[in-house]
């Protein structure tokens, strides 16, 4: 933007009018006439044959300042900017006095990024010409580029009020208030400068962006587009254009906008990594794939495309290859958290490692993220009356379409408000109508997307939270730099990971002992275990959708098996599972939703058939909207739960839609999430205890075809009247650990 402001300025007030200099002498008549055609070749569009004529008035008047300040501008014209600059400070030697000399040679220093002399030579040029508005304009800019932004307003203020009209003034001015976070004056200054020159592009780009930021995303598109079809090669105006669309939710027209930017720019990395991510939102993923792979070609050390890369191939079930990633990712960012959050999250899924193994690693993501953030609230100077109303805090990125808001907004809404105040602080960009819900029953929302993990631990602090929730743990858009600094006394993670975070400043994990025994899993993890007393989950469907009465085994004759957890989850260790299932039941069917089109479709149906499977016995289809994802289940008798990863709001679902789920725990938290629904559902019986019994259960329960079409009417009756779905007791439960975390704190301890 300054190279515009430069560019545009070196039209303004660039050379001297005759009475500045002597009454020419002969010599210099000569010199004023060579002037005279190097201006009309100038305007004439032949910057050398100008040139040349400057340099001839030069050597007909070697001490005449005019012709050296011509011989300046004319040499910048050429681009010989070294040249340019020796012919103005030879125009200033021989006439000091000269502003147009002072205000040229400032202006190309300014370019070249001498800031220092230009803000020299343009207050020189000011101090011989006050009402100099172009001086300004360039000292401003000059100023700027030092750092002293507030002076730099300053200056074109005076600009201003010397030239009122002037679009470059207004223009530059809407920048410097951006910065100065002067956002309302800015989006001022920009439609100043807009109604000036309306068709300008760079203005409409910068006024968008603030429109952007505002919400108004109608005439930000507006102006974008306007942008865009004056400039069609500028990259900044396709990037916003790309971000406008995707976060209005048109994934389709922010895909366009970035094919298109791509047969214009082909190495334009960034662009190679956002078209991965839109294709990624579409469930594209071996196009994402082929996007991410293009950014990596042109910049191997791209961290970013390499994460998004992982977890491309984790939703492949490529889970082996995607640690690959995220570890070669980490090896060119170490410092990135968030990276190690993604390992971390693939390793749950990833059936050759250890518990053991699995918690160090966790472990020692805990002891470095504490020592990067230290701690830095304490003393909390909190009243410790243990029965006071207390500030409950609720930080998750996915308050919006996602299973954290399923789980939740039944807890917001039946908070005893007399005895708790709920805070939620959404860290995530998305906004929906689940978002607008869960905001509705909240006390107080804090939308915190933009802030840093700093500035969002001040804000917790300032807001005196007494016990601060974790949401997310390493999963989604972790949190946890907030949490290593400790902004509330008391800190505690639930619902969204099922395991560890490593972390010794997270003092608790909110769980059910289905899920997290006692006396098995407190060797897992840094926190202490606070164990509701029915279950961790309160489920609440996300829409209403009635069940098939009758189970398909009935009309088809055969049983069919289903699953529709996420491919991360289809480990080759339950793949070897239902094939054992399979070929011990040749007429059985299987069902699989959500497993993207492309590679993972193609993997999975040939892992089965190498095991003895036909591909026509298996159907899989990609992630369904949500009215066709639970009337899919109407075509499943029984659902196989996944390995080492077990589905927690599939099997919610599962059972609410009349279809009982077998499932294996094993040995640590994320293994036994359907074993603790299934439990608190009262349906033991389908919980096997070694794979042989997992394969033994599904065959036998598919041969007695009569128990489960009559388990299927009765299933949604039994959820219903479980403690999965008592809002309320679940919520006074949730509230009693609450309570009781606060009653430890008050007592002395994690003080």
């Amino acid at each position: 933007m300054l190279r515009n402001l430069l560019n545009r300025l070196a039209q303004f007030g660039d050379r001297a009018p005759g009475n500045v200099a002597a009454a020419p002498e002969p010599a210099e008549q000569i010199a004023d006439r060579l002037i005279e055609q190097g201006n009309r070749a100038e305007q004439a569009g032949q910057p050398e044959e100008a040139s040349g004529r400057y340099r001839a008035a030069v050597e007909a008047a070697p001490r005449y300042a005019k012709a050296h300040l011509n011989l300046g501008i004319g040499l910048e014209a050429c681009g010989n900017s070294a040249g340019a600059v020796a012919a103005l400070e030879t125009a200033i030697a021989v006439n000091p006095a000269d502003p147009y000399a002072h205000y040229n040679l400032g202006r190309l220093l300014l370019a070249g990024g001498q800031s220092a002399p230009a803000e020299e030579h343009l207050r020189a040029a000011l101090d011989r010409k006050a009402e100099f508005p172009e001086a300004l304009i360039i000292l401003s800019g000059a100023l700027d580029a030092r750092g002293e932004t507030a002076a730099a307003g300053t200056a074109l203020e005076s600009a201003l009020r010397l030239r009122p009209d002037d679009f470059g003034a207004w223009y530059h001015y809407g920048l410097l208030l951006k910065k100065l976070d002067r956002t309302d004056d800015a989006e001022t200054a920009l439609r100043r400068a807009q109604a000036l020159d309306a068709e300008n592009p760079d203005a409409n780009y910068e006024l968008a962006i603030l429109l952007m930021a505002k919400g108004a995303m109608l005439e930000a598109g507006r102006l974008l587009r306007a942008a865009a079809a004056r400039r069609p090669d500028a990259m900044g105006i396709r990037a916003a254009l790309f971000h406008l669309f995707d976060s209005q939710g048109d994934l389709a027209s922010a895909a366009s906008e970035l094919a298109a930017a791509l047969k214009i720019f082909p190495q334009w990395v960034d662009a190679h990594y956002n078209y991965g991510l839109i294709l990624k939102k579409q469930q594209k993923l071996d196009e994402a794939e082929a996007a991410f792979r293009r950014a990596l070609a042109i910049d191997p050390a791209y961290f970013r495309a390499e994460h998004m890369l992982g977890s491309v191939l984790l939703g492949q079930s490529r889970v082996g290859e995607a640690l690959e990633l995220y570890r070669s990712a980490r090896g060119h960012c170490p410092d990135s958290f968030e990276l190690e959050s993604a390992e971390l999250f693939g390793l749950n899924c990833h059936d050759g490692v250890q518990s053991d193994e699995l918690f160090a690693r966790h472990r020692a993501f805990g002891v470095r993220i504490e020592s990067a953030y230290p701690s830095r609230f304490e003393p909390f100077g909190r009243s410790t009356d243990p029965a006071r109303r207390l500030r409950i805090g609720y930080v998750s990125g996915d308050f919006c379409y996602h299973v954290v808001t399923l789980f939740l907004t039944p807890v917001l809404e039946r908070h005893d408000r007399s005895a708790f105040e709920t805070y939620c602080y959404s860290t995530g960009s998305r906004v929906d109508e689940f978002t607008r819900r869960l905001a509705g029953v909240s006390d107080v929302w804090r939308d915190a997307g933009s802030m840093s993990e700093r500035e969002l631990a001040d804000l917790v602090h300032r807001d005196e939270i007494d016990i601060l929730i974790d949401l997310a743990g390493h999963s989604g858009i972790p949190n946890l730099a907030l949490f290593a600094q400790r902004p509330a006394p008391v800190q505690a993670t639930w619902l969204g990971y099922l395991n560890s975070t490593g972390m010794t400043r997270m003092h608790c994990r909110i769980t059910d002992r289905y899920s997290d025994p006692p006396g098995v899993a407190e060797p897992q993890h840094t926190e202490r275990l606070a164990w509701l007393p029915r279950s961790q989950w309160c489920y609440r469907p996300f829409i209403a959708a009635e069940p098939s009465a009758i189970a398909p085994v009935v009309s088809n004759g055969f049983v069919t098996f289903g699953s529709f957890n996420q491919a991360s989850k289809l480990s080759r260790s339950v793949r070897l599972l239902w094939a054992r299932i399979l070929v011990q039941l040749p007429n059985a069917r299987l069902v699989v939703v959500g497993v993207p089109d492309g590679h993972a479709r193609h993997a999975l149906l040939d892992d089965l058939m190498r095991l003895g499977v036909d591909p026509p016995r298996v159907s899989v289809r990609p992630y369904l909207a949500m009215t066709d994802y639970f009337r899919a289940f109407d075509a499943v008798d029984i659902a196989l739960d996944t390995l080492p990863y077990s589905g927690g709001t599939t099997t919610c679902d599962a059972l609410w839609m009349g279809v009982p789920v077998i499932t294996l725990p094993g040995s640590r938290s994320s293994s036994r999430s359907a074993a603790s629904i299934l439990s608190t559902a009262g349906l033991p019986e389908w919980i096997a205890q070694t794979p042989d019994e997992y394969v033994g259960l599904a065959v036998g329960f598919a041969r007695d075809a009569g128990r489960v079409a009559k388990l299927r009417k009765s299933l949604r009756g039994r959820l219903k009247e479980s403690a999965l779905m008592d809002e309320l007791q679940f919520t006074r439960d949730l509230e009693a650990v609450y309570r009781e975390m606060w009653r430890t704190w008050c007592e002395g301890s994690w003080q």
